[in-house]
C-alpha cells in the first residue's frame, strides 16, 4: 500500500489513472476512493477535486448503467471527509460531515433507485417468509416496511463505513509518505466535544420521535461515537504501552461479541468527551 500511495503522488496523471481504473474494476472503488482522499490532504481541495473527476466519470457509470450507487457514494463520502479533514484538521467535523452526508444518501436512495430498493425488499419479504415464518406473521403488513427502512439504512450506513474506513486509509497514507507516526498521534487522540456526543445520541434515539427511520440514525449517530470508542481503546493501549497483542484480542472480541461491544464502546465513548479518560491516566513508563 505504501509502495501505491508513492506511486500516485509523482503526478496528477498517476493519481488520476490509478482512481479511474481502480473504481472501474468492480470490488477496486475502495483504492480510488482512498487515492483521492489522500490527493486532496496532502495537494489540497481544487486539486483533489480535478483528478477526483477521473474517478468520478467510472462511479458514474457504475451508478447510472449498473444500477449500483456504491462507488460513487463511498467516493463523495471520501472526498468530503478528506475536505472537512484538510480545512478543519478535526476528525470530529469529519466524521459529522460523514454522517450528515449519511442521512442524505439513506434519503435520496428511494428516490434515486427505487427498483434497486424493490429487488432486495421483495427478496427479504421471501427469506422471512420460506424460513422465519413466524416472524412474518408476527410482522402482518409491517413485515415489508421494517424490511425496507432495514435495507436502506444498512446500504447508506454501510457506504459511510466503508467512506470513514477510506478517509482513515489515505490520512494513514499521507502520515507514512509525509509525517511518520503521526496519524497513530492523531487517532489516539480523537475525542468527541460533549456538545457533539449529546447530538449524537439524540439523534440515535430520535428516530420513533420525529417518525424517521431509526436504523438509519442510529448508523449515523452511532459511527462518530463507535470510531471514538475505538480511538479511546487505542489510545490506552498506546498510553500504558501496551503490545499490539492486545489489541488483537480486542478486535477478535469485537467480531465474537458485536453489537454487545459495540454498545458499550459507544457508551465509553460518550463518557470519555465528558470525563478525558485518557488525559486522566498515568502514562506507563521505565521502571525506577
Amino acid at each position: 500500500m505504501r509502495a501505491l500511495a508513492q506511486f500516485v503522488m509523482r503526478g496528477p496523471l498517476q493519481a488520476g489513472g490509478v482512481a479511474a481504473v481502480t473504481t472501474a474494476i468492480p470490488l477496486l472503488f475502495w483504492i480510488g476512493a482512498a487515492v483521492i482522499g489522500l490527493v486532496i490532504l496532502r495537494l489540497g481541495i481544487s486539486q483533489g477535486l480535478s483528478i477526483g473527476l477521473w474517478a468520478l466519470l467510472p462511479a458514474l457509470g457504475w451508478s447510472w448503467f449498473g444500477q449500483d450507487p456504491t462507488a460513487l457514494v463511498v467516493l463523495l463520502q471520501a472526498m468530503l471527509m478528506a475536505s472537512i479533514l484538510r480545512i478543519t484538521l478535526s476528525w470530529e467535523k469529519a466524521l459529522l460531515a460523514g454522517s450528515f452526508l449519511g442521512i442524505v444518501t439513506g434519503l435520496m436512495l428511494p428516490l434515486v433507485y427505487p427498483d434497486l430498493l424493490n429487488d432486495l425488499v421483495q427478496a427479504g419479504v421471501r427469506f422471512y417468509e420460506e424460513y422465519n415464518a413466524e416472524i412474518a406473521s408476527s410482522l402482518g403488513s409491517e413485515l415489508e416496511t421494517v424490511i425496507r427502512q432495514t435495507m436502506n439504512a444498512s446500504m447508506a450506513g454501510t457506504y459511510l463505513v466503508i467512506g470513514v474506513c477510506m478517509t482513515m486509509l489515505a490520512r494513514s497514507w499521507q502520515a507514512g509518505l509525509y509525517n511518520p507516526g503521526g496519524f497513530r498521534t492523531e487517532f489516539h487522540s480523537l475525542r468527541l466535544s460533549p456538545a457533539i456526543a449529546v447530538i449524537c445520541v439524540i439523534t440515535m434515539v430520535a428516530g420513533p420521535v420525529l417518525g424517521l427511520n431509526s436504523m438509519l440514525l442510529g448508523w449515523v449517530g452511532g459511527l462518530p461515537l463507535f470510531v471514538a470508542g475505538l480511538s479511546l481503546v487505542h489510545g490506552v493501549v498506546g498510553r500504558k504501552n501496551l503490545s499490539g497483542q492486545w489489541l488483537v484480542l480486542f478486535y477478535l472480541a469485537l467480531v465474537l461479541l458485536g453489537p454487545s461491544l459495540m454498545i458499550l464502546l459507544v457508551v465509553l465513548a460518550f463518557v470519555d468527551s465528558w470525563l478525558d479518560i485518557r488525559r486522566r491516566m498515568k502514562p506507563s513508563g521505565p521502571a525506577e
